[in-house]
């Protein structure tokens, strides 16, 4: 199967097709040839090319990729899969939801849809772009489908879109994000959302994690120690790595590392403003800013709440360990979204961290993966 890769970030939709998961383990999967991939970040290409290190990686902006250049990549053979999602946060219910330039990409999807014209699309985006408009009040995801479906004369794709929770996939998170499927129009090929292999059981976020060293503030730490892997999941995760990578805190200031000392978990900001109220906390702990969700402590015998690139910050969103008081390290959450603990991040910390929150779960990404491939097998 010959697929392109657009939009790559560091390659959490990469990771199901590079791999398969076979009794408890990643393995190379040798079916899956991805020609190129386009990245236009640098700092989450240059994690792509480390984890990646045979696939061509074209770190530029799509829009200056030339349908010339993009023919000389795949050569004469035909591309049978366009993988990769375009920027989320213009969509996103946290940002500002403006339809900018980011929130456009998706018609440089349709053109390479249109040069390289692939048997089968798949396209991944958060679920606030089922509501986004453009600047003209219409549905983003009904241009798409209009736009997608004819492409030119002879060429369109029937497109289907449904909305998944990677907790139903194997991942220990609750994360919904939209994947739409195009089937090229002069194809006889079916596709079901319902046919997703489900996982058989869903990990709560103690047991995706227990198996990390404690860590405290200003911290980073580089070896697993005495601490040993308690679960099949966790075995996944640690496959053979040695060295940790990613597990480090920023340092608190006092009014943070307070609010982590007292908030319980499953509360958050309201529960700290009850115990200022009540004269348990001084006044100058109050929290004045932030959702109902900041400042949150994660419950330990249920699935993680969405990772996004502010795991790692408490006024961010819920993101409070469900036991030690601090936030999520990086590699917790890297683990959190399924990435094994020998997948590299490149960069400065903040960028490391928007690679692990922005990513598709690997372990989504390898059932959609292996449905694909059957269908276009």
């Amino acid at each position: 199967m010959r697929i392109v890769d657009l939009f790559s970030g560091a390659g959490g939709l990469t990771f199901g097709f590079y791999y398969n998961l076979i009794d408890g383990q990643f393995v190379r999967n040798e079916n899956c040839n991805i020609v190129f991939a386009n990245e236009y970040d640098i700092a989450a290409a240059e994690a792509f090319r480390h984890n990646f290190p045979d696939i061509n990686m074209i770190n530029r902006d799509i829009k200056l990729l030339t349908e010339q250049e993009v023919l000389d990549m795949i050569g004469d053979e035909e591309i049978d899969l366009i993988v990769g999602g375009p920027p989320c946060q213009s969509y996103s219910y946290v940002g500002k939801r403006v339809y900018d330039d980011k929130a456009k990409l998706y018609n440089e999807y349709y053109r390479m849809l249109s040069i390289i014209r692939p048997r089968m699309f798949l396209f991944e985006n958060v679920k606030g772009m089922l509501s986004m408009k453009d600047s003209e009040g219409k549905l983003i995801i009904k241009d798409i489908e209009e736009k997608f479906a004819n492409i030119n004369d002879d060429l369109g794709y029937n497109i289907i879109y449904d909305t998944l929770d990677a907790v139903n996939y194997g991942v220990p998170q609750h994360r919904e994000r939209v994947f739409i499927i195009g089937i090229r129009n002069d194809l006889e090929l079916k596709w079901n959302f319902d046919d997703l292999p489900r996982g058989e059981y869903q990990w709560t976020l103690k047991e995706a994690i227990s198996d990390f060293p404690r860590i405290q503030s200003g911290e980073e730490i580089v070896e697993y120690g005495d601490s040993v892997p308690t679960n099949a999941y966790q075995r996944l995760m640690r496959g053979n790595c040695q060295n940790l990578t990613g597990h480090f805190l920023a340092v608190y200031g006092d009014k943070i590392q307070t609010v982590m000392n007292h908030v319980i978990q499953g509360e958050g900001k309201n529960y700290i403003n009850n115990l200022v109220d009540q004269g348990v906390l001084d006044e100058k702990y109050r929290l004045t800013s932030g959702y109902k969700n900041t400042y949150g402590r994660l419950y330990a015998d249920q699935p993680c709440t969405t990772i996004t690139n502010n795991m790692s910050t408490p006024s961010g969103l819920r993101c409070i360990h469900y036991e030690q008081n601090r936030a999520l390290t990086p590699r917790e959450g890297a683990r959190i979204q399924s990435f094994p603990d020998w997948f590299t991040f490149y960069g400065k910390r903040k960028e490391i961290k928007t690679q692990i929150g922005n990513a598709v779960p690997p372990l989504l990404a390898i059932r959609l993966a292996r449905q694909l491939e059957q269908i276009l097998d």
